[in-house]
């Protein structure tokens, strides 16, 4: 960065940042822009750059200048609305939350309501502004069948410096994930995966365009052609736990997507009938506190109708009541 001012920021390529994307430059050099948000700058007239016309998918290079000029936040539109929802913990920077599996995020076509945004201005006191009117404090997310933490800014100080620890993947995040077969631990999974070519709702390793994806196996338990699995991502790709499990031949069960859900189970695996969506649950968040600078760690019990789940394939195979938790 070069400098902020009242002309707006002004930034400038080096060697190092040759060759790549605007968009992508842009969310590098300002970690609290979303890919989404800085192509929206770039096609508003937002980005002025010294040389050329802005388009996202511009290659820049070194030597360019441009100026970004980033609109203030306009006030949350969507509506507070009383939904349960549990706060793990809370100060004046932040949240972290346990959000329920079934909700969707943040407002969009045909989710206009009843979603974890509308849950938050509700129960949280103060949220940032960084994520435009229609995310206010949403530093990551979840898909909408996982339930679990997730980290929420007050202000838009925290909320660019959680940013930046998502954006160095210096975060921890652990899932508890019921998948089909037996998995060791210790594995890595690491194929980059991008938007798959012939189904736009699905991510894959064939795609054209990826980006680099780690999932850690760190933990399982065998449970009769199930595996209880605790995993560690290493980056946030959108459905990078179901897209690398299910490509390495141990899909997340319940997920129809990528091919978790079988109409017929042993008698075994009754309790698998009971499944209304995929196994997949955020059981553990680890960051550096934006202020303090000490760390924080938070930690979701499983949800309750996984736990159930769960609790009954234990008992059909005979093993304890208590296996590792996730």
């Amino acid at each position: 960065m070069v400098a902020d001012g009242i002309d707006g920021i002004r930034l400038a390529v080096t060697a190092a940042d040759e060759g790549l994307r605007l968009d992508q430059f842009l969310v590098k050099r300002l970690p609290a822009l979303s890919r989404s948000q800085a192509q929206r700058l770039v096609r508003d007239g937002h980005v002025v750059l010294s040389d050329g016309r802005p388009k996202p998918a511009l290659a820049v290079w070194d030597g360019l200048a441009m100026q970004v000029f980033v609109p203030p936040p306009a006030p949350a539109r969507p509506a507070a609305e009383n939904l349960p929802l549990a706060v793990l913990y809370e100060d004046g920077d932040l949240a972290v939350i346990d959000k329920p599996a079934g909700m969707v995020v943040h407002p969009a076509a045909g989710h206009a309501s009843g979603t974890l945004v509308n849950a938050l201005l509700h129960h949280v006191n103060g949220l940032s502004g960084i994520g435009g009117t229609e995310r206010p404090g949403i530093v990551h997310r979840l898909d909408r069948g996982t339930s679990g933490v997730m980290i929420v800014a007050k202000h838009d100080r925290a909320h660019r410096a959680l940013s930046r620890q998502f954006q160095e993947r210096q975060v921890v995040k652990e899932y508890a994930a019921l998948v089909w077969g037996t998995m060791r631990p210790g594995t890595t999974l690491s194929q980059p995966i991008g938007r798959d070519p012939r189904d736009r709702k699905k991510m894959s390793s064939r795609a054209r365009r990826t980006r680099t994806a780690e999932t850690q196996v760190l933990e399982t338990e065998s449970l009769g052609g199930v595996s209880l699995v605790r995993v560690r991502i290493g980056t946030g790709r959108t459905h990078q736990i179901r897209v690398h499990l299910s490509e390495a031949g141990h899909p997340v069960v319940g997920d129809a997507l990528y091919g978790g859900s079988r109409r017929s189970v042993p008698p075994r695996l009754a309790a698998l009938s009971r499944l209304q969506r995929p196994f997949l649950h955020a059981a553990t968040v680890a960051f550096t506190h934006p202020t303090s600078g000490g760390p924080v760690v938070v930690h979701s019990p499983l949800a309750a109708d996984l736990q159930a789940v769960l609790d009954a394939l234990r008992r059909a195979s005979g093993k304890p009541a208590t296996g590792f938790h996730p």
